[in-house]
């Protein structure tokens, strides 16, 4: 390998300097510091929604999350679902698999401290070749009995190896940290998909009853455009408004469809053999009181943050592995055995042979192949600590999101109850007005479409509001560190 003269002496201080020390090459690996900041978003962190129904939901700094979190919605039935998606789900028990592969992987990897024992038997006829010698005596024919044993051991001089298991117990930690992520992903998409299922099934039924209302105003409007009280174009509005409605109703009941089997799915079964429990919105609580982690431990919670942070470990370790490469390795062997022409004399002590030694091996050329090896593993951990640095960001932006989400919410949440509130006053008046003979029927459709419309609106509202609230849980990492 061609190598300068300033890296020659960093090759020779390097070798000298660890040969004395028993020090391992390549930097020691040091967890990044949080981002010193206090709270997540510009200004100060809401701590409490805007009173929605008399019910507003306040943000915990520092409080414990849970690490069945969902149970906090206080449903039943979705905790059957999760129980059941927890036991069967064929992307977690990968994600163990993989944990159990790493954890193997670093066990087998400790045996290069070890001396490496070696048995050896054969038995073996042979003819000799009595012609080299110059004896004059006819070739022999015998057989050939050996056993024997051996040793090596591999002296870690400048800790390769000792790097190597450290980038396989970072790999360890990588295989926890995802499977951690994929406990999340599935807890947090089972709740969202029962919350957006139940949501489904109360929008399909306000808008059955919208559009049978609406069929209630074609008909009369008929009436009338027959016996010439209104025209023919406000039969074809309501027509067309009639036409919207039904044509959200095949969507409304495909994505009703897809909620069953997604969750089907997520249980470890298909959609033809199991079917989820059904809830509804109003068999799910909000819950009033969120705990939010400090943003100083969000980088030791969060399991994309720890596998990042397990990634730019393994990258760290990489450099030390590639930087032994480079400097001579050192092994000591021995060997001890016996061999005879017949059994009976195996062991005799004139069979007997035996060996010590020890070995160096070091890189002269090798084309710049490990040079740049070196290098690539620099470069490597330059492009973790980058990934690592804009995980982390993405992670911080994600929670003051959310928090704010809430808020914006309930808020709009409000608005949407002050209409519904009022649609339905306005109903209201129109009924009695109507019983008293001071306005038609078909203004009394009008305002009832008019209440089934908010009504979905706040259907919609609500729904949203219980899935940003599971946001939350996921985007602080789902409080797994407190499972027992």
């Amino acid at each position: 390998m061609c190598m300068s003269k300033k890296n020659s002496k960093f090759l020779l201080c390097s070798t000298l300097l660890c040969m004395f020390s028993s020090c391992a090459v390549g930097p020691d690996f040091i967890k990044p510091d949080a981002p010193a900041v206090s709270h997540y978003s510009h200004e100060l962190d809401p701590t409490v929604t805007t009173v929605e129904g008399g019910t507003a939901q306040h943000f915990n700094l520092g409080a414990k999350i849970t690490a069945d979190w969902w149970r906090l919605f206080n449903s039943p039935k979705l905790d059957i679902i999760i129980t059941e998606a927890i036991k069967n789900n064929a992307g977690l028990d990968a994600a163990q698999a993989n944990l159990r592969q790493s954890q193997n992987n670093l066990r087998s990897g400790y045996g290069i401290f070890y001396p490496q024992l070696a048995a050896d038997a054969g038995a073996s006829r042979q003819k000799s070749n009595t012609l080299s010698a110059n004896s004059g005596l006819p070739p022999t024919i015998f057989n050939l009995f050996t056993l024997s044993a051996s040793v090596s051991y591999a002296l870690d001089v400048f800790g390769g190896q000792k790097r190597l298991v450290e980038g396989l117990g970072a790999k360890v930690d990588f295989a926890s940290a995802k499977e951690q992520a994929t406990y999340l992903t599935l807890s947090t998409n089972i709740v969202n998909t029962v919350i957006a299922k139940a949501a489904y099934a109360a929008e399909i039924e306000s808008t059955n009853q919208l559009i049978e209302l609406q069929k209630e105003q074609v008909k009369l409007s008929e009436i009338q455009e027959k016996s010439g009280i209104v025209p023919y174009s406000n039969v074809l509005s309501l027509k067309s408004q009639l036409a919207t409605y039904e044509a959200t109703l095949p969507t409304l009941q495909q994505r009703l469809v897809q909620s069953d089997d997604l969750l089907a799915t997520l249980a470890g079964h298909t959609p033809a053999e199991w079917t989820s429990p059904e809830v509804n919105l109003s068999d799910i609580k909000l819950p009033e009181n969120l705990p939010v982690s400090l943003p100083s431990s969000l980088v030791h919670q969060r399991p994309d943050i720890i596998a990042a942070e397990a990634t730019l470990h393994a990258a760290s370790a990489g450099i030390g592995v590639a930087t032994a490469a480079l400097l001579p390795s050192f092994s000591l062997n021995g060997s001890y055995g016996t061999n005879s022409t017949a059994t009976n004399s195996l062991f005799a002590a004139q069979g007997n042979f035996w060996s010590l030694g020890a070995g160096a091996t070091s890189p002269i050329f090798e084309g710049g192949t490990l040079w740049f090896k070196r290098k690539a593993a620099i470069d490597n951990y330059k492009q973790a600590s980058a990934l690592y640095r804009q995980t982390v960001l993405s992670a911080f932006a994600q929670v003051a999101d959310t928090l704010h989400a809430l808020d914006h919410d309930a808020a709009t949440l409000t608005a949407d109850d002050e209409a519904l509130s009022n649609a339905q006053q306005a109903l209201s008046l129109l009924q009695a007005n109507y019983k008293a003979g001071l306005v038609t029927y078909l203004d009394v459709l009008n305002a009832d479409v008019q209440y089934h419309q908010a009504k979905i609106n706040d259907l919609q509202a609500i729904a949203v509001r219980y899935q940003d609230s599971v946001a939350l849980f996921a985007s602080l990492g789902g409080g797994w560190w407190n499972a027992d």
